[in-house]
């Protein structure tokens, strides 16, 4: 029989190298995985994850797919620290663009300076609606946030197939599922010509420090983290748990919704079904590979990125299936998880077997 046993006491080293180690592990299984799938282990490892920044453009390439996963990390390292499962930035990152979409339509023959600060504060509202909808439905109501968070979801994003099938589909666009273009005034500027590196590097990087020094240096912070650890605790202690429940998250998806508005403001400049694949989920695994730090998050985050484009180049260059981005990704999470779990337990063997009695019919 084999039973976990709860260790006396966990390793505060292991803890943050049990990450590494899974980033390890995974890459192990890359290499049995690329060689199960008929291909050279060695040139699909630099194919996935060499090739994608072996220049300057590819690397201004992965800063632009790292943008809106690290804003949707933040702000659900945020919600996790209460210990509130939301697993909706996918859904608030979608609503988000909608929402923007709409504003910045507002502006695409304009030339006010206001468009593209008007376009993004739409998206945080957006987003911060649709995860104030999911919040109200768990305090509120005392619906399990985890499942309404994936459910609004699957919602946001048959709003956007509405809205761009419908309301915003460009008039002139052949019948495309696509609003129109925006107007320069809302696009984001580039930041280093011959790439599409654009100015939501700056807000990430603005989003990090306030997020870092949120939760290392306020009280507010502090409570967030007593509420994730001992919610009776944060009872007896006065803090207002409700009112820190709303509050991350409002503030989880309002970086959500400013990665949707991002997207579309800086990468695609319009709104187009096929906005996101996924960087909302792919943000549930950043935040927990960064052990909720934000510089740990930076760094998962910037790996998880240099997936997405690795998976995009095997499937130009080695004919690989679409699918080994996920494979990959989730690769990563099992072997977090069960690197977390032997952290905080050991296996214990017991080959002595309990003799049963013969049973009689």
């Amino acid at each position: 029989m084999i039973k976990l046993v709860p260790r006396g006491q966990t390793s505060e080293k292991w803890r943050y190298l049990s990450p590494i180690l899974a980033i390890f592990l995974t890459l192990l299984a890359s290499l049995i995985l690329f060689w199960g799938l008929g291909q050279n282990p060695q040139e699909a490892i630099y194919t996935f994850f060499i090739s994608p920044i072996d220049d300057w453009y590819g690397v201004s390439e992965l800063l632009v797919v790292a943008i809106p996963i690290l804003l949707c990390a933040y702000g659900l390292a945020l919600c996790y620290r209460a210990s509130i499962w939301n697993i909706g930035a996918e859904g608030q990152l979608l609503f988000g663009a909608v929402v923007s979409t709409t504003m910045a339509l507002q502006f695409v023959d304009s030339t006010s300076d206001w468009a593209m600060p008007l376009a993004l504060l739409a998206g945080v509202a957006g987003g911060m609606v649709w995860s104030g909808i999911a919040a109200f439905l768990n305090l509120r109501l005392n619906c399990n946030e985890t499942l309404v968070t994936i459910m609004m979801n699957y919602i946001a994003l048959n709003t956007l197939l509405w809205a761009v099938y419908g309301p915003l589909r460009d008039p002139n666009g052949y019948n495309f599922p696509e609003s129109a273009l925006f107007g320069d005034s809302t696009l984001l500027p580039v930041i280093f010509e011959g790439t599409r590196l654009h100015l939501g590097l700056l807000l990430v990087l603005l989003a990090l420090v306030i997020v870092w020094v949120f939760i290392s240096k306020t009280f507010l912070g502090f409570q967030i983290k007593v509420l994730g650890l001992d919610k009776s605790a944060a009872r007896m202690a006065g803090y207002k748990e409700q009112k820190l429940a709303f509050m991350v998250f409002l503030v989880g998806g309002g970086l959500a919704g400013l990665a949707g508005a991002i997207i579309v403001t800086g990468t695609t400049g319009q709104l187009i079904p096929a906005i996101s694949p996924g960087y909302g989920y792919s943000a549930i695994i950043v935040a927990f590979l960064g052990r909720l730090h934000p510089i740990g998050i930076t760094l998962a985050g910037l790996l998880i990125s240099l997936i997405f484009m690795g998976g995009e180049m095997s499937q130009m260059t080695l004919g690989l299936p679409r699918a080994i981005t996920g494979i990959l990704q989730g690769l990563i999470l099992f072997f977090l998880l069960s690197c977390d779990v032997l952290i905080r337990y050991r296996v214990v063997v017991n080959y002595k077997m309990a003799e049963k009695p013969l049973k009689t019919i």
